[in-house]
């Protein structure tokens, strides 16, 4: 089992803990980061609420030359650095980053010459008039490989985004770009520089392109409060006993927030990608909507 980007660790310790109350434990548990900071963070998080399986835990840099198995992206595509495109006046743009006079950041746009990028763009942007948005080559080529180098397993990517209907709508002419900083929201993706997260949401659409051209197949595309229902997470919150306890509610109000509309229920989506698996995934039993990619 393979987890890239891997944040804090707790993803990492809630799936372990979770296949080892299965007795489906993975022979081994791979962490691809690169950053030895949040090593340092993943180690400790994963000492202090799992030290008997931390042995099972290995940390890599580079994406393995073949895997087999499952292979988890959460929240990781939408960190990728897009390309911002704008169309104005009927000529197109890349838009970078400049110092104005005040040593203050800004964009500064240049013409986009001819090539694939700006092929890319022609074919996605709807109408004709002013319009800007993003388009992510680098993590598309990333799920390229990652299918290329699959000999059999699911490779499963969580995160907020859209299929490109939706992406690319009309109404939608300013794209996503924005930042993260201590869980509030800022359109200025200036903002503390160096500080706060800078993020795209995902195209799934080309996502799932990518995946099927390195030979996965599509095994799934669904709401995360869909993929988590079918997975049992109301099953789950049954279990922590009666509804008025303190720890009910408390489970309860994380489950609120995952199956939400309002949260993250609708915005974040699963997206599967499979090799050699004949059975189908129980995460998308019901509410499937890979027809919309």
């Amino acid at each position: 089992m393979i987890e890239l980007g891997p944040g804090t660790g707790r993803l990492a310790a809630d799936v372990l803990s979770s296949l080892a109350a299965r007795d489906a434990l993975p022979e081994r548990y791979y962490l691809l980061e690169v950053s030895p900071d949040l090593r340092e963070r993943q180690r400790e998080h994963l000492r202090e609420r799992l030290p008997d399986l931390l042995p099972r835990v290995e940390w890599i840099d580079v994406l393995p030359a073949h895997w087999r198995g499952v292979l988890l992206a959460n929240e990781m595509l939408d960190a990728v650095p897009p390309h911002l495109i704008a169309r104005r006046g009927g000529a197109w743009f890349e838009r970078g980053v400049e110092v104005g006079a005040a040593g203050e950041f800004r964009f500064a746009d240049r013409a986009l010459a001819n090539g694939a990028l700006r092929d890319a763009v022609r074919a996605r942007f709807p109408g004709d008039g002013d319009y800007a948005s993003e388009i992510n080559p680098a993590a598309q080529a990333l799920v390229r490989s990652l299918a290329l180098r699959c000999d059999a397993g699911a490779l499963l990517i969580l995160d907020y985004g859209f299929p490109a209907s939706e992406y690319y709508h009309p109404q939608r002419n300013g794209g996503t770009l924005m930042a993260h900083y201590r869980h509030r929201t800022m359109e200025d993706p200036f903002f503390l520089p160096g500080l706060a997260d800078l993020t795209a949401h995902v195209d799934f659409s080309a996502i799932a392109h990518e995946g099927v051209a390195g030979g996965m197949s599509l095994a799934g595309y669904a709401t995360q409060a869909r993929f988590l229902i079918n997975c049992g997470v109301l099953d789950a919150l049954a279990r922590r006993g009666e509804p008025q306890t303190a720890a009910y509610l408390r489970e309860a109000g994380a489950v609120q927030k995952l199956l939400s509309p309002a949260e993250m229920g609708e915005l974040f989506k699963v997206l599967a990608l499979a090799k050699g698996i004949d059975d189908d995934l129980i995460g998308f039993r019901d509410g499937d909507q890979s027809h919309r990619l």
